[in-house]
């Protein structure tokens, strides 16, 4: 079965799903409508039932569909740059470049750290690490110190610029990448299509057992984040090449200027590379684990500069909205998360409150019609993502209590801080890091 058809059949398959929950809730439609308005209770019930049905449906029957080409080994290896950005990393930035430094990769591999004016030990730490780690003789390291801080897309284009090498590829200085995730990012990279110019790596959770938000987090990675890039691969057009860990092509970063300088460099210069008609792809099994927030404010805080950065993407190329090709669903599908956060967060979590007291107006038997399919895409992902670990010599580590969380309370918490990165994107908010 080719691409096309796959995508064919997905939107056939969420298209009927769609008409048999639309059929099912009249009965909700005309009480809330009765009780409202009916303008009020086609938007409330679209977008808490119809549209995440869809979109449930859809996803299902892509990852059902899923049969990746594999990933072959190379005959020769090309040169690659690894651009590592660090402001105040002195906790992680050696266990950073200790991984790096065990990589299995047998071409040319050069690691720029590049320090954007931090004001603790991180210069200090990493070229002491330089200095002790055991450095493969195709390796290099160095340390590129800029005294002041300029933000995280100006040092990485200062890095670009300073690169040796024909392909790039971004690390987060709190990261750890596996041992063959350099190797495994290139092979990917090689064997797609000839369009490709950039592959997003898959980003894991390394702290997960500091609390229970870090454990929601660490199944958001594995499952929610993990499906979605699977699920836009397959259709060639993977919408985020993440900064934590992505390959690209220096020329086609160069023929879009580099990163820009927001809040979300990493989506927009995805959708810049999208908007010249290149292919973004995703390496499942190209591993690197990461710190997430471990706070509530710290989390909030990132969630609310990923919303902004989806508007700052529309901002500059909303003519991907109507650019012939299959992954234009998903542009639409991301213009969506924006009506759906916020019926979520003025329409729905209202109506839960009305639930405990035992008017079922907005939330009610009928919207427990979405949770089969969610629970079954869940198990789904589950099964693919711990098939992928076990290939690579990884144990799903138990986690109910996060998965739990994650299931049930986490949209209560994040939806709600989308809307706040939105609102601060229209009213022009200074634009800040925030989580340093």
């Amino acid at each position: 079965m080719t691409v096309p058809v796959k995508f064919t059949v997905a939107i056939l398959l969420a298209i009927s799903w769609t008409t048999l929950s639309v059929w099912l809730s009249q009965r909700w439609l005309v009480d809330l409508a009765h009780i409202t308005n009916w303008p009020f209770a086609v938007i409330a019930i679209s977008f808490i039932a119809y549209v995440p049905g869809f979109m449930n449906a859809f996803l299902i029957s892509t990852l059902a569909f899923d049969r990746r080409p594999p990933r072959k080994g190379l005959t020769t290896y090309p040169a690659i740059t690894i651009l590592v950005a660090a402001y105040n990393e002195a906790a992680a930035i050696r266990d950073t470049l200790t991984s790096l430094s065990r990589q299995n990769y047998k071409g040319a591999l050069e690691v720029l750290v590049l320090n954007d004016g931090s004001t603790d030990d991180t210069v200090a730490i990493a070229n002491k690490a330089i200095e002790e780690l055991s450095i493969p003789a195709n390796f290099t390291m160095r340390v590129l110190d800029y005294e002041v801080n300029a933000g995280k897309a100006a040092v990485l284009n200062r890095g670009l610029a300073l690169a040796s090498h024909d392909l790039v590829a971004t690390i987060d200085g709190d990261s750890w990448v596996r041992e063959d995730g350099i190797t495994q990012i290139v092979e990917r990279y090689v064997n797609d299509p000839p369009n490709t110019r950039a592959v997003a790596g898959a980003v894991m959770v390394r702290n997960s057992r500091q609390n229970f938000l870090t454990r929601a987090q660490e199944w958001d990675y594995f499952h929610g984040i993990a499906a979605i890039k699977r699920m836009q691969s397959m259709y060639h057009g993977t919408l985020v090449a993440q900064g934590a860990f992505s390959l690209y092509q220096r020329d086609a970063l160069n023929s879009v200027g580099g990163w820009p300088e927001c809040v979300g460099e990493d989506i927009v210069v995805s959708w810049a590379l999208l908007q010249q008609g290149h292919r973004i792809g995703y390496a499942e099994d190209a591993l690197a684990f990461t710190n997430v927030p471990t706070t509530l404010k710290q989390f909030t805080l990132q969630r609310k500069r990923w919303s902004r950065g989806l508007i700052e993407a529309f901002k500059a190329y909303p003519g991907l909205l109507f650019k012939p090709r299959l992954t234009t669903l998903f542009i639409w599908w991301n213009l969506f998360f924006l009506p759906l956060d916020l019926v979520y967060t003025f329409v729905f979590i209202p109506g839960l409150v009305l639930a405990l007291f035992g008017h079922f107006w907005i939330a009610g038997p009928m919207t427990l019609a979405v949770l089969p399919l969610a629970a079954l895409w869940n198990l789904f992902m589950f099964r693919i993502q711990r098939n992928m670990f076990h290939e690579e010599g990884l144990k799903v580590r138990q986690n109910f209590g996060g998965f739990l969380f994650y299931a049930i309370g986490y949209s209560l918490l994040m939806q709600p801080v989308s809307v706040w990165g939105y609102a601060a994107e229209a009213l022009g908010m200074t634009k800040k890091w925030d989580t340093k």
